[in-house]
């Protein structure tokens, strides 16, 4: 940890400075998708583990204090939370840029309070355009209240919708998610299928940022999709049909990872933290808070252990050896 005048910073041994919190609020969700969540669910931490509002309250003020100026909320299905509003509201009076992820299906029954707290950016998850694969995808229903809700979105917020890629199971869609963005300012991101317990990651159901690229090149040709300059922190490639309104982006976290740029922390919902989506080690901040323990310095320590890329993992034979990534969580325990 530095400080550069009367802002600290939480930078890693390769000079990344990490600013960006995403809080995973909940491990329930409300769809059990299979890249995320093994069909027969996951072991639920105990109740009495789980962050309350306070204490998602407090460590925010703690990582804002390290000069994190961006939350995410995410879940399992963030807004499964019943004190939702609560958290919205305590994070809506501090300086950060709020942010959330959800699969959509409750955001009606929220949307006044997201605008009421600040909430400007919302990431849609949504994997299928088509509602037989919806409930095949999710293993539950809800393919037009899903829809209804994106469209309910659309005037008020910065919205993306994320894909999760699979073959044999979705890579048909790219073209009609893409089309998307020729009548909504929305960005699509596809996202590559990534390893995760439970969710049986097989390296041959990848969809790589290069076959997209391809598919897409060969329905609308080349010279017509631009490729747009990239944020700074980016996890996506950017890129835009020639004419459309909207843009998509390939969150390639396995075949061209971003890690060289990365600013991310994860809290789980259990008060854990997490260096990286890949990583199996995690420090338990929420019992330090409760012992009275300096939470801080175990921050620091977190962040100083960070690998240069994917947790240690820097090459595909690594990737796909399951004793190097089967013990991580699943994604639903994660946040997503």
């Amino acid at each position: 940890m530095t400080q550069s005048g009367n802002i600290q910073e939480l930078r890693d041994r390769f000079g990344r400075v990490h600013n960006y919190l995403r809080i995973s609020l909940i491990e329930k969700c409300n769809l059990r998708c299979s890249y995320c969540m093994p069909a027969e669910g996951i072991a639920l931490s105990p109740k009495a583990t789980i962050m309350s509002a306070e204490e998602v309250l407090e460590f925010a003020r703690i990582f804002v204090g390290l000069g994190v100026d961006k939350i995410r909320l995410t879940g399992g299905e963030p807004l499964l939370r019943k004190d939702i509003s609560v958290i919205l509201e305590g994070l809506s009076r501090m300086p950060v840029e709020i942010s959330i992820t959800t699969n959509g299906l409750l955001i009606d029954r929220h949307v006044d309070n997201l605008k009421k707290f600040g909430v400007k950016k919302i990431n849609f998850s949504l994997d299928t355009l088509k509602e037989s694969r919806f409930q095949e995808i999710t293993r539950r229903s809800g393919f037009q209240k899903t829809l209804d809700n994106f469209e309910l979105l659309q005037e008020d917020f910065d919205l993306k919708i994320n894909a999760v890629l699979i073959k044999g199971t979705n890579e048909d869609e790219i073209v009609d998610f893409v089309n998307l963005t020729r009548d909504y300012e929305v960005s699509v991101r596809f996202i590559e299928f990534m390893p995760f317990d439970g969710n049986r990651w097989d390296r041959s159901k990848m969809v790589s940022e290069q076959e997209i690229l391809d598919h897409l090149s060969a329905r609308f040709g080349s010279a017509q999709i631009a490729s747009l300059p990239n944020e700074k922190n980016f996890t996506a490639r950017k890129f835009q049909v020639a004419g459309y309104k909207g843009t998509f982006g390939i969150i390639s976290s396995v075949t061209n990872p971003f890690c060289g740029t990365c600013n991310r922390i994860r809290l789980t919902a259990n008060g854990r933290i997490k260096n990286c989506l890949f990583s199996n080690h995690e420090i338990d901040l929420l019992s330090a808070m409760r012992a009275g323990e300096d939470v801080e310095k175990l921050i620091l320590e977190s962040i100083l252990n960070k690998k240069a890329l994917r947790a240690g993992m820097d090459s595909m034979e690594k990737l796909s050896d399951p004793a190097l990534h089967s013990d991580n969580r699943s994604m639903i325990a994660i946040g997503g």
